[in-house]
């Protein structure tokens, strides 16, 4: 697909999304963006707030000079702020932040600041607006999100195995836990859209077995789905090995390797995708270049692991790989949350 006119109904869908997060007449709203962001997100959050009577001023960052040895995809780590003050500011005495990014402020450095302020941040995928509309978030989907977090606060042990092989063992004590549900309406606060997803941060040392990628799970990263069986062995947190014959098993230990640093091998976070809206082939479906992947991390059922930075186990690195498993069982103290990619 390519850059398109902006369309009413999609001024109407970002309405609707920004009035879940509680927009309202008058509120300072920033719509943040880059010089290389798809030129429709930013136009078409400011029609939408400027229809809501917000008073809207923009944030336009230039791109900053490469630094990673590898390129940097779908990591939810903008640098694009670079730790300008007056920006940070800006941001963080604004009401709502239209998040439009090329990466998206999830993990960003600055991010702590700017929630400090009390701004509440709508990360905006960067892909084609047709799959936000498609993943449009409703009042609803909260509560599946929030009772999904309870039950994962509540639980001393993740285990994860399928019938490609995966065998994961995860220790929950110390992790940190986290929802998306798309959006979000309270002070100091981010949300993704499209969202529907829970997520922990498990402290170091927690996370030990075998991860099998199968074929036709998701590299979002390379944005591919696999041609075969990639074994990941795991030791505390760390992927010691990367076993497997294929082209797609060759590309991550490079990638891996690419990044010279250990970090780069551990776990990030891992959790289920709980959105019954969101399609594991709609990757299929778009180009490259319109597809940020978001919703694959969510579409229900799916068992994410994620390598990279993890605040809570001391963890800091740009490499970054988001891998959404299929006919996963994931259980919480021996009770079953999804059964073979079933989410129950």
């Amino acid at each position: 697909m390519t850059a398109s006119r902006l369309e009413g109904k999609w001024i109407d869908m970002f309405v609707h999304a920004f009035g879940l997060c509680g927009v309202k007449a008058g509120d300072a709203c920033a719509v943040l963006s880059e010089t290389q962001t798809r030129a429709e997100l930013p136009q078409l959050a400011e029609l939408a707030l400027l229809r809501m009577g917000a008073r809207v001023f923009h944030v336009v960052l230039p791109g900053r000079p490469l630094t990673a040895p590898v390129p940097v995809r779908s990591t939810g780590a903008s640098d694009a702020i670079g730790q300008l003050d007056p920006v940070v500011q800006a941001l963080a005495t604004s009401v709502f932040i239209a998040d439009c990014t090329v990466e998206g402020l999830q993990h960003a450095a600055e991010l702590p600041r700017i929630l400090k302020g009390g701004a509440r941040v709508l990360a905006i995928s960067h892909e084609h607006p047709e799959i936000l509309e498609r993943c449009l978030p409703q009042a609803t989907d909260e509560a599946p999100v929030r009772d999904a977090m309870r039950r994962l606060r509540a639980a001393q042990q993740m285990h994860v195995t399928s019938a490609a092989g995966t065998d994961l063992h995860v220790s929950l004590g110390g992790a940190r836990i986290g929802g998306v549900w798309g959006f979000t309406s309270k002070p100091g606060t981010l949300s993704h859209w499209p969202g529907g997803l829970v997520l922990a941060f498990p402290a170091a040392g927690s996370v030990n077995g075998t991860l099998v990628l199968d074929r036709g799970d998701v590299n979002l990263t390379f944005k591919r789905y696999l041609d075969a069986p990639v074994r990941l062995v795991i030791e505390n947190d760390h992927a010691v090995r990367v076993e497997g014959e294929g082209l797609d098993a060759e590309m991550m230990r490079g990638c891996f390797a690419a990044w010279n640093d250990p970090a780069a091998y551990a776990v990030s976070h891992l959790g289920w995708g709980l959105n019954r809206r969101a399609r594991w082939d709609a990757m299929a479906y778009y180009d490259k270049a319109d597809f940020n992947g978001t919703e694959l991390r969510a579409f229900a059922g799916n068992f994410l692991y994620s390598t990279g930075a993890n605040e809570v186990a001391g963890r800091h690195t740009l490499g970054h790989f988001d891998l959404p498993l299929r006919g996963c069982t994931v259980s919480l103290d021996g009770v079953a949350v999804v059964e073979q990619g079933v989410l129950l």
